[in-house]
């Protein structure tokens, strides 16, 4: 069974035991969250879709850890005018392990 879910302005296909990096999440680190902005759920050749969301469906997750994805470097450059910029970014981020799928049943 899978799922499309939705946080963190983004859209994720997750299965019951994959491991996920999402935007940073406000949880605390063993604490179970659930996602109820669920998009699709589908299993084998059945699949039911929301409009927008699917009623009734649940995602569960435990969340692994908090970290900060690689840097990123940004250089804006002029030439010939003597102008360069640099800056860095790292991204934060949650990692978590997808517990459950529930709902969703036609």
């Amino acid at each position: 069974m899978y799922a499309v879910i939705k946080t963190g302005g983004k859209q994720y296909r997750v299965m019951q035991g994959e491991y996920l990096r999402v935007e940073k999440l406000d949880a605390d680190v063993d604490s179970i969250i659930e996602f109820d902005q669920v998009l699709m759920v589908g299993e084998g050749e059945g699949v039911t879709l929301g409009a927008p969301l699917v009623d009734g469906a649940v995602v569960s997750a435990k969340v692994r850890k908090h970290g900060r994805g690689d840097k990123v470097r940004i250089v804006k450059f002029r030439r010939r005018k003597h102008h360069m910029k640099q800056q860095g970014h790292r991204q934060h981020y949650t990692e978590i392990e997808i517990t459950g799928i529930t709902g969703g049943s036609k």
